[in-house]
């Protein structure tokens, strides 16, 4: 299998629905030598391509998180690129697999490989994702990463409940929810 493979299974995407989305997530995970081209997919400049590639992206880091992990470098180094909407959701919810995992009490590949230099760089591409005007589930996801990797950096509670405090009662519904969530866990 080559890149052209996986573009044609990308390009067969008609929409967002799940029967889509996962005829290619199985296609990737049969075929794990092509996922250094999704990850390339996803952050090119052709947007219907990218958009479409993230959705799988999604799908195969949570069928598969490990075939991430050598390209975590990657990665995180182009979260700060994107800022179409339809691709800020995929993005954030691996963002927040990956801080779940890393945050996991025994050893694993992530928490070997994640330096302190993607943390950051995953916790302000995450800030950004909750103070900007994004959709909810993208700062949800960015609320539950932020929450995660706060425990190993003591400023980012601190920043992440002035945030939820100042913002709680603008937000939608979801918004309100999972902050008031954190929130609590972040006073006790």
């Amino acid at each position: 299998m080559n890149k052209n493979d996986l573009i044609n299974e990308i390009i067969s995407i008609k929409n967002a629905k799940r029967i889509y989305r996962d005829r290619a997530t199985s296609f990737v995970i049969k075929n794990p030598e092509i996922f250094p081209f999704l990850l390339e997919l996803t952050f090119e400049n052709e947007k219907r391509m990218a958009i479409k590639s993230s959705w799988v992206l999604e799908l195969v880091c949570f069928e598969n998180i490990n075939l991430l992990i050598p390209h975590l470098n990657y990665f995180v180094e182009n979260l700060h690129n994107v800022n179409h909407e339809s691709m800020l959701r995929p993005l954030s919810k691996i963002c927040s697999f990956i801080a779940n995992i890393y945050d996991l009490s025994n050893q694993n590949e992530i928490k070997k490989k994640l330096t302190t230099e993607n943390k950051i760089q995953i916790i302000e591409v995450s800030f950004d994702w909750l103070i900007g005007n994004h959709k909810v589930a993208t700062q949800v996801f960015a609320i539950d990463t932020l929450f995660l990797l706060g425990k190993y950096f003591d400023w980012v509670h601190t920043e992440l409940k002035l945030v939820l405090k100042q913002n709680i009662n603008k937000g939608s519904a979801g918004y309100q929810v999972r902050a008031k969530r954190v929130l609590e866990r972040l006073d006790n």
